[in-house]
Formats: C-alpha cells, sequence, structure tokens
C-alpha cells in the first residue's frame, strides 16, 4: 500500500481567501508493511514519567512578583544553601521564576543518560526568555530521585510588552525546553526479560494486525513460536537455542515486516479545516447539496411633496424593502460507491470553506453515508 497525498486546493474568491486542506491516503497493488519494532512494544519495555520543582533565573524582569510567595520562598532556601541569609519580606527581584519540570524516560535508560526536559511556568511570570533553570531533582510517581536537570531554556519564540502599553508576541513563552539537560542518576524500574516467553503488545489494538504479526514471527521462527492472545498481545516463545542470547532474537523478531491493517477513520481539525482520511474510507451513493442564504436589505425613499401655494414642506420617507434568496444550483450526485478523494473533488467544486466541509462529513455520517470513524479535534 503506497500512501499518496492529495492536496485540494485553495481556493480564491473576488472578496474572500478560503483554503481546504484534504488529505487521502490511497492505496495501491504494491504492499506497504511496517517494522515490529515501530508497532509494537516488549515485555520489559517500560517508561516512566518523572516531575520537579525548580528555580529559572536570569530573566529580564520577567519572573514572578512579589505575590507569588513560593517563589520569594523557593529564592531565600536556595540562598540560604550558600550561607547566604535573607529576609523573605525583603526579596522583591523579577529575574527568577518558579516552575515544574517533567520528563519521559525509558526503563532501558542507564545511569550517565541524557534527555531532554520540558520547564513550564507556576507563578505570575511573564516570559522565560533568557532563563536558565537551576538544579532541579526529578522523581518518580513514588517520590524517588532519578535524574536531575539543569540547563538554559528555549522557548522558540519571544513576549515583549512597552511601557505603553504595546505588546509583540510569537509562540508561548512561558513554556520551554532544556536540550539535553536532564542526566539520569538511578536506574528506572525494569522487569527483567523473560528468556523463554516474551510478550509483545501492540500499540494500537487490532486484531487483523495481531493475527499478521503472529504469522511473520512463526513463518521466522516456526509455527508454534507465537500465538496472538486478543488484538493487543501476541505471546512468543524464545526457541531453546536462542535463550542464550535473547537479545539477538529479539533484535531480528522486531524487525520483521508486518502489514498493518487499522479502522477506517476520517479526522477533521475544526480550527485548520483539515480533512485527513484513511485508505479504508468508504462513501455510499449520495447527494449533496450546497447552498447559500443571501440576505439584501435596500432602501427606496418616497418623497412627499406637499401641494401648491401650501404652507407644507417636503418630507422624505424610507422605505426599507428586504430581498432574500438562495443559491441552490450547487448539487452534485455520486452514484455508485466512492471515497474521500471524489467528494474533495466534488465538494472543490461546491466552494465551499473549511467550516462547511466539516459539517457536510458531519451531515454524510449521520445520514449513514460515510462508513468510517469521525474524529473531530
Amino acid at each position: 500500500m503506497v500512501n499518496k497525498i492529495f492536496t485540494l486546493d485553495i481556493l480564491n474568491s473576488m472578496k474572500t481567501f478560503k483554503s481546504i486542506l484534504i488529505i487521502y491516503l490511497l492505496s495501491s497493488s504494491i504492499i506497504y508493511s511496517q517494522r515490529i519494532k515501530d508497532i509494537c512494544t516488549i515485555s520489559g519495555d517500560n517508561s516512566e514519567q518523572i516531575i520537579g520543582y525548580g528555580l529559572v533565573v536570569g530573566l529580564a524582569g520577567t519572573g514572578d512578583s512579589y505575590r507569588t510567595q513560593f517563589t520569594m520562598q523557593s529564592v531565600t532556601s536556595m540562598l540560604k544553601r550558600f550561607g547566604i541569609t535573607v529576609p523573605q519580606t525583603d526579596v522583591r527581584t523579577r529575574n527568577a521564576a518558579a516552575v515544574m519540570v517533567v520528563a519521559n524516560l525509558s526503563s532501558n535508560a542507564k545511569p550517565g543518560n541524557k534527555f531532554d526536559i520540558t520547564v513550564s511556568s507556576l507563578g505570575d511570570a511573564t516570559s522565560l526568555l533568557g532563563g536558565t533553570l537551576l538544579l532541579t531533582p526529578l522523581s518518580g510517581i513514588t517520590g524517588e530521585v532519578y535524574a536531575f536537570g539543569q540547563g538554559p531554556i528555549s522557548i522558540g519564540g519571544y513576549d515583549f510588552n512597552t511601557p505603553t502599553g504595546s505588546r509583540i508576541l510569537k509562540n508561548h513563552s512561558l513554556t520551554g525546553r532544556v536540550p539535553q539537560g536532564g542526566v539520569l542518576k538511578e536506574t528506572l524500574p525494569q522487569n527483567p526479560i523473560n528468556k523463554q516467553l516474551v510478550s509483545v503488545f501492540l500499540k494500537v489494538p487490532d486484531l487483523t494486525t495481531s493475527n499478521n504479526v503472529t504469522r511473520a514471527i512463526n513463518s521466522q521462527f516456526g509455527d508454534s513460536a507465537a500465538i496472538s492472545v486478543d488484538a493487543s498481545e501476541i505471546r512468543v516463545k524464545v526457541p531453546q537455542e536462542r535463550q542464550n542470547d535473547i537479545v539477538g532474537f529479539l533484535a531480528e523478531m522486531e524487525a520483521l515486516n508486518v502489514q498493518t491493517d487499522y479502522i477506517a477513520k476520517v479526522v477533521l481539525n475544526e480550527r485548520t479545516g483539515t480533512v485527513v482520511a484513511g485508505s479504508n474510507v468508504i462513501i455510499k451513493p449520495v447527494s449533496i447539496t450546497h447552498g447559500s442564504l443571501n440576505l439584501t436589505i435596500k432602501n427606496f425613499p418616497i418623497i412627499s411633496q406637499p401641494g401648491a401655494f401650501s404652507s407644507g414642506s417636503t418630507a422624505v420617507v424610507d422605505n426599507f424593502i428586504p430581498f432574500a434568496s438562495q443559491d441552490s444550483t450547487n448539487t452534485i450526485a455520486i452514484q455508485g460507491a466512492s471515497n474521500v478523494q471524489e467528494v474533495a473533488s466534488a465538494l472543490n467544486s461546491l466552494k465551499v470553506t473549511p467550516k462547511e466541509v466539516i459539517a457536510i462529513f458531519q451531515a454524510l455520517k449521520e445520514a449513514g453515508a460515510l462508513i468510517a470513524e469521525l474524529v473531530i479535534i
């Protein structure tokens, strides 16, 4: 199955600029497969989420104010570690900010491995631009410290304010990353690999894909090597002669190519007007009518002239008359089973806006014509 991307298209009207992006994944006669390591995880491969509380310094007056008491307390506590005692009430710095630090770690990571960490403001700071994260302990759910984080923050944007109230910004300046700023100090909890029986878990559970994984493993290592337990788990018996080289066996197994299968799904993004559909999406015979209601109110003033030689004056009376019209000429009919690409081309001919595209797909789903799961993000 080869993925082809169709982008349909940028619509221009005389008065407004409207864009619709429709991506359709089309299948052909060529079979597209994925490695087991890309679609599965092996028992023992776990991840650990770690979190910590820290201080960011070096901000150009954009840090937390004195009203954020926990920041002032953190600053005074840090100074005490260096032998400096300052009353908390006397701290008025705006160059520091309290932050939360988070990261995801693989259970296979070893002490000394570096990883990226994410830093987010906790107080009333206005920007973390130019800040540096001070040494921060990072612990797991049990409270045990596994790693430490420190380094300059990259936010990928800016946020500047002028004394007159003007503001210019790009991206979000209160969250940033410290590339390779975390260092693992303790080994994470890890389940030892069973050298006789290994479980393989699909990242996206699917019965067809689970069966395909089992067939691929049995084809490589013997008919009784693997068995599908359910849509997510495949149990693999390690051959006797490979148990002394379990790593080599797993490396060979996860390199096997498997044809994947997923449910038919159409994903709609209301904010951008993007429509993404899989190759299994089918649309039944359907007729789509798209019309726009135009309401125009025109004024036809009536001028009243007084009689000759009378004492009256000329009067103007407004006469507002509404006109309503609906353009119903944009009608298409799709005969026979169709796909999203054909419907996209038809919608293109209707000159519809992104929001109208989403509304039409919702109507297709309600009418039972769209054979797919509809996801709106």
